[in-house]
């Protein structure tokens, strides 16, 4: 808790405050709160959406609504007399369309104590001018490290958002996951043990709202976190059908507003339990709105987890569910895969660096999560702003970062290249070889998508494996599993970026390396964060820098020789920038896939160097 609080301070403390920074503070009133004297979080819903909407008109000085909000977990409670404190902030504007970050902190005025309740990203667009036209949004500078950070990865949390609804597809249509039993497995599949099968049309609710003035903005549209509000609602009665008691809402999956809604318009909000599993349970909720004898028009839908808290606060078993025919079955089949997906997106993007296994398995179910990932780190570690300059020769400058235990460094420079041609050779790391004599080999495993790859690296060992000797892994090789993402700029001024983590596959199981094992002549490494940004200086050149934050397993062998590190560097990055000279000019500079560019077997006259300086 104290380690929360002083986050929650530093961020206050930020150097510069964001320019739509917008605060709002509300002390929680009995009108507010639910049955047990708690905040409901529908109220909640409609202030974090007043407040990021009023952040995005701050910013655009027009009028905006609200295209969707990503995944919210609420992990806190808010009690009646204490003070919620939301601040919203745009963290990077589009051309029509901005992200803009939510915070919700709880404060006891009593206890002068403070908690985080939740966060979210939302994303508002721009109205249609008069004449029809779209309000083209002006870009936002990012002043603190802090913003730069939330700048650059809003690019990727929108990439995310754009093929949210396809993981599901892909999940579902995967054999694997399927005869594991998620897909097919039954009225009972992914239930725990519990007091008999309830049907889910018995927690059926269907609802009608009239949008009166109070619940319009002053566009006359129905307030987004109004029509979330309601929708909690309906979806709190459905669950409390399957349980008969009073269910919290633990987290709202990411969904999309589809369209509009007025002030005249009557609302019909239909709820149902798609799945139960052992202690939680998912609710559908749909909302359509229509007027006098006009058609249905779907405004959203949701997808709701909520859970029953026993007396000491524990989640209580929870019955099966019974699907209803032809569409309950496959609600309670997307059920069990969002779940999955949920899981693994919260499991990877929601810890912090350093909590995450480096290794952690590769799957198409997670590869969207992991590519954020793995991106998403090397770009928060290129915003930092205390880099210390360790050396400069030839116009190649060299950087260290020390903090929380781990040692980064970076090295740039500005080469004659253009940064499309750049970005084309590095990112297909088979080009390693050409020039760097520590990727010994480099074989593509399988193009994951278009712009992520997985890649089986060898490279020679640098020092003995824990309790093993120099003479006994002499011969012995590193192996790396490595995931290469990568992105091409969102905006001017953004770089392309080459992002290199370790990760896990079945089909490449780690060496053995138990004593009854014939010893092994691979020995697996690891890659915590890796990789280049390309940034375009001119139409022919471009400022490539080259970053690595090394491992708790290498950190020993790196501090014992800084100095000779730093020459390792340096030559290692010379031969880099040799080989991208020499091959500045290709057939076109199209970005094509690894698969499909390979350039001439060229090798350079490189010193060798540790491993850890290159993967």
């Amino acid at each position: 808790m104290k380690e929360e609080e002083k986050e929650i301070k530093e961020e206050e403390e930020e150097e510069e405050v964001n320019p739509t920074e917008v605060k709002m503070s509300q002390i929680v009133m009995p009108s507010h709160s639910n049955h047990r004297q708690e905040l409901s979080v529908g109220q909640l819903l409609k202030w974090m959406d007043s407040t990021a909407c009023l952040s995005a008109e701050k910013h655009a000085g027009c009028s905006c609504v609200t295209a969707s909000i990503d995944d919210i977990y609420f992990d806190q409670t808010i009690s009646v007399g204490q003070v919620v404190n939301i601040k919203a902030k745009v963290n990077r504007a589009f051309n029509t369309s901005m992200e803009v970050g939510i915070v919700v902190v709880c404060e006891d005025l009593f206890t002068d104590r403070r908690w985080r309740v939740c966060h979210a990203f939302a994303t508002f667009v721009t109205q249609r001018s008069a004449s029809g036209i779209k309000v083209q949004l002006s870009p936002l500078r990012p002043g603190s490290q802090r913003q730069q950070e939330e700048h650059s990865l809003a690019a990727e949390r929108r990439r995310m958002r754009r093929v949210h609804d396809d993981i599901i597809k892909d999940l579902l249509s995967d054999r694997t996951f399927q005869q594991a039993g998620g897909v097919g497995g039954g009225a009972g599949a992914g239930a725990g043990p519990a007091g008999g099968v309830v049907a889910a049309e018995k927690t059926r609710v269907e609802s009608v709202e009239l949008v009166l003035p109070p619940h319009a903005n002053h566009q006359v549209n129905t307030f987004g976190g109004q029509i979330m509000a309601w929708m909690v609602n309906v979806a709190t009665i459905a669950a409390s059908r399957l349980c008969h008691a009073h269910p919290s809402l633990r987290s709202i999956d990411m969904f999309t507003f589809r369209g509009p809604s007025q002030v005249g318009d009557r609302l019909l909000l239909r709820a149902i339990v798609n799945n139960a599993f052992r202690t939680s349970m998912e609710v559908g909720v749909q909302a359509e709105a229509y007027r006098g004898g006009g058609p249905n028009r779907h405004i959203n839908s949701a997808f709701m987890t909520f859970e029953v808290p026993d007396a000491h606060g524990n989640p209580r078993t929870l019955p099966r569910i019974r699907p209803e025919p032809l569409h309950g079955e496959r609600r309670f089949q997307e059920a069990i895969a969002r779940k999955k997906i949920r899981l693994d997106r919260k499991y990877i993007i929601s810890c912090k660096q350093a909590e995450v296994p480096l290794s952690v398995p590769w799957n198409p179910s997670n590869q969207v999560y992991l590519s954020y990932n793995n991106v998403s780190a090397l770009k928060m570690l290129a915003a930092r702003n205390n880099w210390q300059l360790n050396s400069k020769e030839d116009q190649v400058c060299l950087y260290t970062l020390e903090e929380q235990g781990s040692l980064s460094f970076r090295v740039e420079a500005e080469l004659d290249v253009s940064a499309q041609r750049a970005f084309r050779l590095l990112g297909d790391l088979r080009n390693r070889t050409h020039w760097d004599r520590h990727y010994l080999e480099c074989d593509l495993i399988r193009s994951a998508d278009k712009d992520d790859f997985l890649y089986r690296v060898v490279a020679p060992s640098v020092d003995p494996a824990p309790g093993g000797s120099a003479n006994q892994d002499a011969g012995v090789l590193q192996e790396f599993i490595l995931l290469a993402s990568r992105r091409r700029p969102c905006g001017p001024g953004d770089p392309y970026v080459v992002a290199l983590r370790s990760v896990s596959l079945p089909t490449h199981p780690t060496p053995p390396s138990s004593p009854s094992s014939p010893s092994p002549t691979h020995r697996r490494g690891e890659v915590l964060c890796a990789g280049f940004t390309i940034l375009a200086t001119s139409e022919s050149t471009s400022l490539i820098s080259y970053y690595n934050q090394a491992s708790p397993e290498v950190l020993p062998y790196i501090s014992t020789d800084i100095a000779g590190l730093s020459s390792s560097f340096y030559r290692s990055f010379c031969c880099c920038r040799q080989y991208l000279t020499q091959n500045c000019l290709g057939p076109g500079d199209q970005d094509q896939d690894p698969e499909q560019d390979q350039d001439p077997d060229q090798d350079q006259d490189c010193s060798s160097l540790d491993y850890v300086t290159l993967l």
